[in-house]
């Protein structure tokens, strides 16, 4: 009952992504197909066939499906440096993020069937996959990026010696984490604990915690930050920095979980965009740490 009266939460999450992904993805390409066809063409048709294949293994529904490969093309297309490489892009940590989703789903999936906290055997929603890569989606576009770089104690922030895909790449390392975070919490470990009062509950409880998932989050977040700074060109601050903000959104999460969504203010998907957007804020807070450490 709670779900369905906060359905519309999941549609504002949709309507706040799909629309500015649809849009770059649709500019990024008429200027890349203008430039150089080869980029456009390789770009549109990876992250298409990631997206057929997502919906072939019933990893996410057709509409789900189209929307990732919607953002992901997005991401490709405002990550592009030369000389043009692909796998130089953000399709790699997307490509992470997709993975270690469908291996931890599929981990002791008899004991989540009993527990009713299966994964559906259609996959994924659009407004699911919106929730998790929609934030790395927005932080990316060319209007947000030079608004950072224009507004004042913003632009002071970013001289850090980071590049601002950081962001993106803290948002996607804390999507991976969460979902692995929960998928094998609720397989190991035993019990896990409420965040709020540390009191022993039910797996698949909202906010609840465990030793075993939280460092398996800890790990994918890992995973995800590094293929996503190798990917994008940066260095050892990137991955730290994408790290720290994964877990703390990983966190995040879990105290929204055990207040907003257990009260029923707030629905999973808004939570885990909450909270991806939550992992690029703490990146940036870093970024703006450093600066002000430094002195300069």
């Amino acid at each position: 009952m709670t779900e369905t009266k906060l359905a519309w939460q999941s549609k504002a999450v949709l309507l706040a992504v799909l629309p500015f992904a649809a849009t770059n993805a649709l500019l990024e390409s008429l200027v890349w197909f203008a430039e150089a066809r080869p980029v456009a063409i390789w770009t549109l048709g990876l992250s298409a066939l990631l997206g057929l294949i997502t919906w072939r293994i019933r990893a996410a529904t057709a509409g789900a499906s189209a929307t990732g490969a919607m953002i992901t093309a997005s991401l490709m297309l405002s990550t592009i440096v030369f000389p043009y490489e692909p796998w130089h892009t953000a399709l790699i940590p997307v490509l992470a993020v997709s993975l270690l989703a469908f291996a931890a789903t599929r981990v002791g999936r008899r004991k989540k069937a009993r527990l009713d906290t299966a994964e559906a055997k259609l996959g994924r929603a659009a407004s699911q996959v919106a929730a998790n890569l929609g934030v790395a989606g927005l932080v990316v576009v060319e209007p947000f990026q030079s608004w950072l770089l224009d507004t004042r104690w913003l632009m002071h922030a970013t001289r850090s010696g980071v590049s601002l895909l950081v962001l993106a790449v803290a948002a996607l390392a804390e999507a991976g984490a969460d979902t692995v975070s929960s998928e094998i919490g609720q397989v190991l470990g035993g019990k896990p604990r409420l965040i709020t009062t540390f009191r022993a509950v039910e797996p698949g409880r909202d906010g609840a915690v465990s030793i075993a998932g939280t460092l398996a989050g800890a790990l994918a977040a890992g995973i995800v930050a590094g293929l996503g700074t190798w990917a994008l060109r940066g260095g050892w601050r990137m991955f730290w920095v994408g790290c720290a903000g994964a877990v703390f959104g990983l966190f995040f999460d879990s105290l929204l979980g055990a207040t907003m969504e257990e009260r029923g203010w707030l629905n999973n998907d808004a939570v885990n965009f909450l909270s991806t957007a939550s992992s690029a804020g703490f990146a940036l807070a870093m970024l703006a740490f450093w600066r002000w450490a430094s002195g300069s």
